[in-house]
This record gives C-alpha cells, structure tokens and sequence, in this order.
C-alpha cells in the first residue's frame, strides 16, 4: 500500500507556510518536505519523533489536538515547524521557536529555539540544521532582535555551525511534582 504525501494546502497549519523560507525548501532533498506542524500531525508521528529527546508521555489524540489549538489561538507567538518524508507522510525531524515579547529594545521580541528533533535514522542529513535555519529566519523575520536556544555541551559544536555563539548560561529549577495542566 503506497501512502501519498499531503500537500500543505491540504492541512490546517499551525501558522502561513509562506513563513518557511523557498531557499531553505529548495536545499531540503526532493524526499523530504519542511512545513508548519499541522493539526493532523499526531497521526504522523510528531511524538514519536520528539522521543529522541526525552521521555515523551503520549497524552492522546485529543489532547494533542487541544495543545496544538492553544498554540494557534497566542497569535504570533508559536511556530513549529516538520519536516515529512514524502515517501511515507511521515514526519522525521520537528523544532520550534516562540516569540517572547520585551519591554527592552523598543518592545522587542526574543526568538527562543526548543525541541530540535531529527528521527535517529535521518540524521546527519543536514535536516537538524534545515530546521534551525527555518526557525531563525522565521524570528528574524518576524522583528525578532535576536533568537537563542539552550543546549548541551556535546552539540554546542552543532549550533556553532549554525551561526549561533556561546553566551552566558543557563539555569533551571523543576517543579517538586508535575504541574497541573495549562
């Protein structure tokens, strides 16, 4: 049974597909495709693909679709975006970057890089770096004065590459137990 690749003008987006580069899409291998996540991608594995970062607890469809719908309704605030092996409509690589709104700057906004996700069959294809040049063209675009992004000391080199500098560090305190939803 052969699956046929969904065009974007089929999908309901998270955010305009035009936001995504035409460079960046013509750099991608004619296999695979880079678009904003869609309320359909739970079926096309968006988790599966985020467990190559974490423990990913699958919350259910609906559920899923509930965030995904929270995340469209802060207008200009969250753009995830995929990309999709055409061969299978399958995503293999995911990312995003939402915009944090400052007082500093003339009222500029920040671009923060989270969840870079690349399915461990896919990598060291260039697709990591395909999604980091989408999200920061997606930040720069949009007003944003800079774009950051935590990480780990072993890909610090990987986000060198990517035109990104070391600068500062990074501090985090978890909550004792988990939080209620949002």
């Amino acid at each position: 049974m052969s699956v046929k690749f969904t065009p974007d003008s089929s999908l309901d987006l998270l955010f305009p597909a035009d936001l995504v580069a035409p460079e960046l899409k013509a750099q991608l291998h004619p296999d695979v495709h880079i678009r904003p996540l869609a309320s359909s991608d739970y079926r096309r594995g968006h988790l599966d693909v985020l467990s190559v970062l974490t423990v990913v607890t699958d919350p259910g469809e609906a559920a899923w679709v509930a965030q995904f719908n929270a995340m469209r309704s802060a207008a200009s605030t969250y753009y995830a975006v995929v990309i999709i092996d055409r061969t299978t409509d399958r995503i293999v690589g995911a990312g995003s970057v939402f915009i944090e709104r400052k007082f500093l700057r003339g009222l500029g906004g920040v671009g923060h890089i989270e969840d870079i996700a690349v399915d461990k069959n896919q990598q060291g294809k260039k697709l990591g770096l395909r999604i980091i040049q989408a999200l920061t063209h997606i930040s720069e675009n949009i007003g944003c004065y800079k774009t950051i992004l935590n990480c780990s000391d072993s890909n610090i080199p990987f986000y060198e590459k990517c035109g990104f500098q070391k600068k500062e560090n990074e501090m985090a305190k978890y909550a004792p137990t988990s939080p209620s939803r949002l």
